[in-house]
């Protein structure tokens, strides 16, 4: 690993960190659980209430895009890669996708794998299982070089428990 390389992983995994990212992951030795509350945490599958398919697109678009969800529910989430790109779908704050983000585009290269997230191949599905721990709004996009830029981005509103 590269000198820059390892300095610029250290400044995700900061920012991150900082922006109050997600659950541990692998970059960094992991990130901070300060904003887990605002994006909730990895879900327990025996747990899963309802499955949502979401297709990834090279049009840069998720469909669907907007996803509506109750606070405490867990979730999981089959995406499936159609296009012939690589992308991903990252579930996080705005301010941490960005951050993330412009990490992405200095480091293309960069691996990565964390419960928050699914990287796939052309024409691959994966799934991330989540849980939503708190109403509001929990962003996600395609943190690959010009794809968020583009347009390749969504939200799941999370509704108040019981309403």
């Amino acid at each position: 690993m590269t000198h820059t390389f390892r300095n610029t992983v250290f400044a995700v995994g900061a920012a991150l960190a900082a922006a109050g990212a997600f659950a541990s992951g692998t970059h960094a030795g992991g990130h901070g659980h300060d904003a887990e509350a605002a994006v909730g945490k990895p879900g327990v599958a025996a747990k899963v209430t309802r499955t949502v398919q979401v297709d990834m697109t090279d049009s840069m678009r998720f469909t669907p895009a907007d996803i509506k969800v109750r606070q405490g529910e867990t979730v999981r989430f089959v995406v499936k890669n159609s296009g012939v790109l690589k992308h991903e779908l990252v579930l996080g704050t705005e301010k941490a996708l960005l951050a993330h983000y412009e990490a992405m585009k200095k480091n293309p290269e960069m691996e990565h794998a964390d419960p928050n997230m699914v990287t796939l191949a052309a024409g691959k599905t994966g799934e991330i299982v989540w849980q939503f721990t708190q109403a509001g709004k929990v962003d996600f996009g395609c943190l690959q070089p010009g794809h968020y830029d583009a347009g390749m981005k969504g939200a799941v509103l999370v509704g108040k428990a019981g309403k």
